[in-house]
């Protein structure tokens, strides 16, 4: 994502570990859908101030915005962005960067519902995304945590989360850190939309027992009008009626 670019692109670079490689003929892949271009991006403070009505002009229609981190860092650009975005007709939503050693996922969850991570049924707001990747901070890749560990943290934020909004959040990934860090949990691919990261020309292998991916962050050095520098492009895996139909829950 936008707020920890150095350690995502290290582990883009690392691609699958040994053990994932070894279990690839269970993992699920799947191509980019015929409808797979609407066109989407993810942004924090580190893109600046941003002029929503170019970036919807040029094409844009949705974004996830950054709003939280841990339990305590709320990114000081997310209030404009998100409501610019808004009145600029562009489907956005919040996004939270996991710190899962330094809380439980409740309380990480709790921080994000009460600080932009809300949802209502607008046609222009979208379930929240949980970025779970490796860990840029000391602590270790995985954060310290088992594999059991881990499934159990971010089954805390994703129930939490849908306590408080009646949604289930997305969840932001890469195939090599969620199968080592998990232990290839399939869990959550029933119910909650996988964003998959992967800076190259096709989504790749997905996360043990992913179906197909919603979204695909498909490289960090995108231009947009209305945004200086570079930034995280993004595809939808489907036409603009199955968006507006997933920001309003129907």
């Amino acid at each position: 994502m936008a707020r920890t670019r150095f350690s995502l692109r290290r582990l883009l670079a690392a691609g699958l570990t040994a053990a994932a490689t070894a279990a690839a003929a269970l993992v699920v892949t799947a191509a980019p859908a015929a409808a797979a271009t609407v066109p989407g991006i993810d942004v924090s403070r580190w893109q600046g101030s941003i002029n929503w009505t170019s970036v919807r002009s040029s094409g844009i229609q949705f974004a996830f915005i950054k709003a939280t981190e841990g339990t305590t860092y709320k990114d000081p650009n997310f209030n404009s962005n998100y409501t610019n975005a808004y009145y600029a007709g562009v489907i956005r939503g919040a996004y939270h960067f996991a710190r899962p050693n330094i809380s439980s996922g409740a309380t990480q969850a709790n921080f994000l519902a009460s600080n932009g991570g809300a949802w209502s049924a607008d046609s222009r707001t979208l379930p929240a995304a949980l970025d779970v990747e490796g860990n840029p901070y000391s602590g270790g890749y995985c954060y310290g945590l088992s594999t059991a560990g881990m499934r159990s943290w971010i089954q805390d934020f994703l129930n939490t989360y849908r306590a408080r909004t009646g949604r289930y959040a997305v969840i932001y990934t890469t195939t090599s850190w969620w199968n080592q860090c998990t232990g290839y949990w399939t869990g959550p691919w029933a119910n909650h939309p996988l964003w998959i990261a992967r800076w190259a020309s096709s989504p790749g292998t997905l996360p043990a027992g992913a179906p197909f991916w919603s979204f695909w962050q498909y490289t960090d050095s995108g231009r947009v009008s209305g945004i200086s520098g570079n930034v995280d492009r993004n595809y939808w895996n489907g036409d603009r009626t199955r968006l507006i139909a997933l920001a309003n829950n129907t």
